[in-house]
């Protein structure tokens, strides 16, 4: 991992423990965001995104099992007294998360609960932390924003919702935002305006971003380098013009032939990955991914790859990656 990397992860672990055994949710995963850079982490519902990014905010119930280590900026977080870890979320590290309606207090004006950011966490006096609320909502594209500071979550629309929750992780000007499904629950226009906000506000504030997703499409224009999960493992991380280049995983290939063409013919059926994501809480001899791999070979089934390197950077866990890839026969 770089020396100047904001954000280190390395050989993360995430375990459960659950009536049916052991629930392995990460494994052993390892990353690094440099400061002003964005990261997208792409998966499928259940690949354990989620799990890594409540893991580094150390957000996880007591009864989750953390192996590994977080460092930022050079801090091992998991040493921090609570306290401590407490002031660095919000003031340093921010995050939002895909539903605005569970993490907004709908008995507070969202007004207030930005102005509550600020007073925790920068000193600011009722008045001016009131002022500095309007202000955000103003940044983040709301319109009569002294009007909408005063109103309560339930009286917004989904998008402008989020968009406060954003005003809140700005508030503080952390210098990492963790976004995990920032859009999932709105409509294409709305996603595409809270996707190139937080764009415009990451290059405006110099800060560093991991955006969590289960669209590539989304990542595609709006990130320098993309980690793709898969059973709660990364199977591919590179560049973001290599890995859409060059992709060398068949999960990723998978992924990506799912991506909707606009050239596409009308009521052209989407292409589906075939099967369903392993149990975690059954691991398997091989690779997670062989049930459901056109490639898959003997190999595959007896011994699981490790991430390894490739030029540039570029790093995928698979036996037979693509680029030498001839589909097995039936």
């Amino acid at each position: 991992m770089s020396a100047a990397a904001l954000l280190e992860v390395d050989n993360l672990s995430v375990e459960f423990a659950t009536e049916r055994g052991p629930l392995r949710a990460v494994s052993r995963v390892s990353l690094s965001v440099g400061a002003s850079h964005a990261l997208g982490i792409v998966g499928e519902s259940g690949s354990g995104k989620t799990i890594l990014s409540r893991a580094i905010l150390q957000l996880l119930p007591r009864r989750a099992r953390v192996s590994g280590s977080v460092r930022f900026d050079g801090c091992q977080l998991f040493l921090l007294p609570r306290e401590a870890l407490r002031r660095l979320r919000g003031r340093e590290i921010a995050v939002v998360f895909q539903d605005p309606m569970t993490s907004l207090n709908p008995v507070l004006t969202v007004g207030g609960q930005i102005a509550e950011a600020l007073r925790e966490h920068m000193g600011f006096s009722l008045q001016k932390a009131l002022s500095r609320a309007v202000e955000l909502l103003a940044e983040v594209g709301i319109p009569e924003p002294e009007r909408r500071a005063r109103q309560y979550p339930h009286q917004l629309s989904g998008g402008m919702r989020q968009r406060v929750a954003i005003a809140i992780a700005l508030s503080c000007e952390p210098r990492l935002l963790i976004a995990d499904e920032p859009t999932t629950s709105l409509d294409v226009t709305i996603q595409a305006q809270i996707l190139d906000l937080l764009a415009r506000e990451r290059r405006a504030r110099s800060m560093a971003i991991v955006l969590i997703t289960h669209d590539l499409a989304i990542v595609a224009g709006r990130t320098d380098e993309v980690a793709v999960m898969y059973a709660g493992c990364i199977v591919e991380r590179a560049q973001t013009r290599i890995l859409f280049k060059h992709t060398r995983s068949p999960y990723t290939e998978a992924l990506m032939a799912a991506i909707p063409k606009l050239h596409s013919p009308a009521h052209t059926r989407l292409a589906a990955i075939a099967g369903a994501p392993p149990d975690p809480t059954r691991l398997m001899p091989g690779c997670p991914f062989e049930p459901r791999c056109r490639y898959a070979r003997e190999l595959c089934r007896s011994e699981a790859p490790k991430l390894a390197g490739a030029a540039e950077g570029h790093q995928f866990a698979c036996w037979f990656p693509l680029a030498a890839q001839v589909p097995a026969s039936a």
